[in-house]
């Protein structure tokens, strides 16, 4: 099966399954920014909307809404199952998988994208966790690494329903057969509300996963081995639990093109969200 093919399975399988149909927003009604504020390594807790400064293109915005730890997550595992990943990889990745889907709560989702040469929509994004782990233990590493293309289909999937959506994705090797562009994918990203993680096994270059999740806002774990997955996933997924959203309505700026983002706590404290996001057609 070609990865086109592939890629358009899993949006076929999304379809049924979704609340609301994935639209990657144009933020001219809202923009939503997750923003993660520390202060020497530590999460910052209690934050307001009134501790928050957003500047969109240089224009100050005001915060409307900040949320923290009250909206449903919606997590998608994109996980590389291509030959490279057998043996005791294999197993630490269900383990770190496994640990992962355990630390969720009762009304957040889950979902599992696998790719090789093929991307497969494993497990649908459901509060069924017990069907993801299945379809985690199921699945076996074959072919070769379609990494932009299963990237592209976690962030339809983490889109596809109402909640806050982290993107995981693991790989061990480098793209060798997709057939979306990298940029193809970041124009994507700049649109989505996704918030990226990518895990980078191996001494190659992950340049394609360290944009994705700078685009995004995340965070890039580059390891020699794969022992300890079980620990990275949980501490991504922690992350994420600790961090804002904002939600604001742009004034005083064009309502098409790249936005600029640069958001500030007036308190001490340091933040990491994406640098802007692409409204419009």
């Amino acid at each position: 099966m070609k990865p086109l093919l592939a890629i358009a399975l899993v949006f076929s399988c999304v379809a049924p399954a979704r609340s609301q149909a994935p639209t990657f927003s144009t933020r001219i009604e809202a923009v939503r920014v997750d923003a993660l504020v520390t202060d020497h390594g530590k999460p910052v807790l209690g934050l307001t909307a009134a501790d928050f400064e957003v500047v969109d293109n240089g224009v100050p915005q005001t915060v409307d809404l900040v949320s923290y730890d009250q909206i449903p997550l919606n997590v998608v595992l994109a996980l590389d199952m291509s030959e490279s990943v057998a043996g005791d990889r294999l197993d630490h990745l269900r383990t770190g998988g496994a640990a992962l889907l355990a630390a969720l709560k009762k009304e957040d989702q889950a979902a599992l994208i696998t790719f090789s040469h093929i991307v497969t929509l494993a497990a649908r994004l459901s509060t069924d966790v017990a069907g993801v782990k299945r379809a985690l233990d199921a699945a076996v590493g074959i072919g070769s690494t379609a990494l932009t293309d299963g990237a592209y289909a976690g962030l339809v999937v983490g889109e596809s329903d109402v909640g806050r959506a982290l993107l995981i994705v693991f790989s061990d090797g480098l793209d060798t057969v997709s057939w979306l562009t990298p940029e193809m994918v970041f124009e994507t990203a700049k649109r989505s509300d996704v918030v990226v993680y990518g895990v980078s096994v191996g001494k190659g270059k992950p340049d394609f996963l360290r944009e994705l999740t700078s685009l995004t806002g995340g965070r890039l774990f580059e390891v020699d081995k794969t022992a300890n997955l079980s620990a990275i996933f949980l501490e991504a997924l922690q992350e994420f639990r600790q961090r804002y959203l904002l939600s604001y309505t742009p004034r005083g700026v064009a309502k098409d093109g790249w936005h600029r983002l640069e958001v500030r706590v007036k308190r001490r404290g340091t933040v990491k969200a994406r640098p802007g996001y692409l409204a419009g057609s």
